[in-house]
């Protein structure tokens, strides 16, 4: 007996099949960095039904229903009808990005998906900042419960655009009646990523304040994924932070790297670093240090209580963050050229950066007497 002919059989199995379960899902910032990933592993999950891909450019999810427009356009709104949940990941956090640029593009980006989503009728959205908004202060316990203020200030590389992103975060549903808010703050986020606390793990050595007790706690970004998975699913909902179990002392992390510390007086460290970043030498402001300096961890507990748990160890994590950045050479937050990282060795490139800066201000005082 001959068997059906395919276009037959297709039918029957199109008749027989369930139609695909699950939400319709946006992501914006789908091209690239967690976006990208986010949408691949969204695409391939039998949970989801769908997912609308938002970018100024087209990603490589060809599993996705792609639409390219910038997320600060209200045009948005008819991009976003027929979805259930939103996951906006479409933030500049680049240490190189002006920073009255980077702060334009985020906030207003935010807005623009939060009432977008609201005019859409989306009920759930989804936004991604950093543990880093609860600050970095010598009396923070350990760890952070997920309920802690907020206490960072916004002198840090970015973190002022994500405590904004908070408050509209916090606002929307009162502005916007019926939609839900998830928050996921993952910390030190390891992964394809370039951030001042990266860049740390860049420099020749290890810059530790005197009288300082760092704590480190790291996030792969599939772990991220997988929480953000979790909250467009529902599973879990509110203010969530991610990351690995525990924690490493400062000690561990130059044990497990390899790389010696170089230790400063907190005046002179601070004081060198808000110099440095005032005449251009250097994209990261002395706000940064804080959070080398003082411990920031939080316990996730909302996400282990819904049943997630991380894959990756910080000791793990941590051996990824030096694989990715080996190679390259970082004094102060500023990334130097090979020539330029031998030629002057570890401690010569700090003292030349250093020096740089004291000619500089030398140099101002000497104008002004004219």
């Amino acid at each position: 007996m001959s068997s059906p002919d395919p276009q037959v059989r297709a039918a029957r199995n199109k008749s027989t099949s369930r139609p695909p379960r699950g939400p319709v899902v946006a992501v914006t910032g789908a091209a690239s960095g967690v976006g990208a990933l986010l949408t691949e592993r969204l695409a391939a999950s039998e949970e989801v039904k769908q997912v609308v891909a938002i970018d100024e450019r087209r990603g490589g999810c060809a599993d996705a229903e792609w639409h390219i427009l910038d997320v600060r356009d209200p045009a948005i709104a008819d991009r976003l009808r027929g979805a259930d949940v939103v996951v906006h990941l479409a933030l500049d956090l680049d240490l190189e990005t002006d920073a009255a640029a980077r702060t334009a593009y985020n906030v207003r980006g935010t807005q623009t998906v939060l009432t977008a989503a609201a005019a859409a009728g989306v009920h759930r959205v989804v936004l991604c900042t950093s543990t880093m908004v609860y600050g970095a202060l010598p009396d923070n316990e350990l760890p952070l419960s997920e309920d802690a203020e907020l206490r960072a200030t916004a002198e840090a590389t970015g973190v002022g655009d994500l405590l904004e992103i908070e408050r509209l975060a916090r606002r929307a549903p009162r502005a916007h009646p019926g939609l839900n808010v998830t928050v996921v703050r993952p910390a030190v986020l390891v992964g394809g990523t370039d951030t001042a606390l990266t860049r740390y793990f860049e420099s020749p050595r290890l810059l530790v304040v005197a009288g300082s007790r760092p704590a480190w706690q790291f996030c792969h970004v599939d772990d991220l994924c997988s929480a953000l998975e979790y909250a467009v699913l529902e599973k879990v909902d509110g203010e969530l932070a991610v990351g690995c179990d525990g924690w490493l002392e400062q000690e561990e992390v130059e044990e497990l790297s390899g790389i010696r510390r170089m230790e400063l007086p907190s005046a002179v460290a601070l004081g060198a670093a808000a110099r440095l970043h005032r005449i251009g030498l250097t994209p990261s402001p002395a706000g940064d240090l804080a959070y080398t300096m003082h411990p920031w961890v939080v316990s996730g507990s909302r996400l282990h209580d819904a049943g997630w748990r991380p894959a990756y160890t910080n000791e793990e994590v941590l051996a990824q963050l030096l694989d990715e950045v080996s190679g390259r050479h970082t004094v102060a937050g500023r990334r130097l050229g090979r020539k330029d990282a031998t030629a002057a060795g570890a401690a010569g490139a700090t003292v030349a950066l250093l020096g740089a800066a004291a000619v500089v201000r030398r140099a101002r005082k000497a104008r002004r007497r004219i």
